[in-house]
């Protein structure tokens, strides 16, 4: 099992990435929580009956009494009222200081069970088990927890580091075609970002990441787990303008996007997919990343079967409006990621609004 150790002020925790690591949770939730005898697993109603009963019969095994509070899988079940929910199981189930949440699903899972622990009893542990490519490369490392408000997307939350991450890859074997592409847009955002190799790698072998080859899949995680963590360990609050801000790249546009839909008929990875898009051609018309190196990343997003065009439908001055709600914006101004090379980017806050909507209104 390859294990990434990730240091932070608020203490360090492993990052164990095996294929059948989910057969090893009690073990390593054991090891990463020595005063918890008895645990909440967080869960949604796609992944729950895929593995629910192998992780309560791994968290068993090890000496663990494991209670269970499964919500509605999907975006809409991100609000505070879900947190409540979970509280209120957590509390049922008889969760003291000592107690702990094992988060077992996507993004959204992984954001409610980290904000519901960081709130109860004014926090106790968690260990985050991602099922979904996109939480396994990005959300399940690094101590963001959030919910959603009407208005926008992350509006509420907490830094909240988790004791371990336990990533099994053969849990992707169930992942929906679309959502594994959705994954895979967060893939080529830390390639674009932080590690050119990574980029280079999807690029060569695309379809064997959409095929679920195991080295493949194994090489972007722990490729893109390895930035996270560097870019975490050095920034890990995101104060001011520091580099944990990158990680950002393509979510400006892709937030108030997801925002517009209402959180429907648009994936996460698909609305960052159009955002890294817009993000590109608008660093191209400022002159700060090179236009063929742009036609990379929107020929690469493109393969991966990810969509590349904002479309006729979305009203581009809703979008340019909502943007400014994204909790990167500073007094009224917008600040945005835009890559400079594959490989690098870098935080703008010189970005003139009207080149803003030029690139929103010229897109297709």
């Amino acid at each position: 099992m390859a294990a990434i150790r990730v240091q932070t002020a608020a203490g360090a925790y492993a990052v164990e990435l095996a294929a059948g690591a989910l057969d090893s949770l009690g073990e390593i939730a054991a090891r990463a929580l020595p005063l918890s005898r008895r645990v909440l697993a967080v869960s949604d109603t796609n992944v729950w009956p895929l593995y629910g009963t192998r992780a309560l019969e791994s968290l068993g095994a090890a000496g663990l009494e494991a209670a269970e509070a499964v919500i509605e899988a999907g975006e809409g079940s991100k609000r505070l009222a879900t947190v409540e929910r979970l509280c209120d199981s957590a509390l049922a189930a008889g969760l003291s200081r000592s107690g702990a949440v094992v988060a077992l699903g996507g993004g959204v899972v992984g954001d409610l069970g980290g904000l519901a622990a960081a709130l109860y009893m004014r926090g106790v542990a968690h260990l985050q088990v991602p099922t979904t490519l996109l939480a396994m490369v990005d959300s399940s490392v690094g101590g963001k927890t959030a919910a959603d408000l009407a208005g926008g997307k992350n509006l509420v939350g907490a830094f909240h580091q988790p004791a371990a991450v336990v990533a099994d890859p053969e849990t992707l074997a169930t992942l929906p075609d679309r959502e594994l592409a959705a994954g895979a847009a967060e893939v080529v955002k830390t390639g674009l970002l932080g590690d050119r190799e990574l980029f280079e790698f999807v690029e060569r072998r695309p379809g064997d990441l959409l095929a679920r080859q195991a080295d493949v899949l194994l090489e972007v995680i722990r490729r893109s787990v390895e930035v996270k963590r560097r870019i975490v360990e050095a920034d890990e609050r995101e104060a001011g303008d520091g580099p944990r801000a990158l990680l950002n790249l393509g979510h400006t546009f892709g937030h108030a996007l997801e925002t517009l839909h209402d959180y429907r008929g648009i994936l996460h990875g698909e609305a960052v997919s159009v955002g890294m898009v817009l993000a590109a051609r608008l660093a191209v018309a400022l002159g700060r990343f090179p236009e063929e190196q742009a036609d990379r990343v929107i020929r690469l997003l493109a393969v991966l079967g990810l969509p590349v065009e904002l479309g006729a439908a979305p009203d581009r001055g809703r979008l340019f409006e909502l943007m400014f709600r994204d909790k990167k914006s500073r007094d009224g101004r917008l600040r945005l990621v835009l890559p400079a090379t594959i490989g690098r980017a870098e935080l703008a806050g010189d970005v003139p609004e009207a080149a803003v909507r030029r690139c929103l209104d010229q897109s297709p």
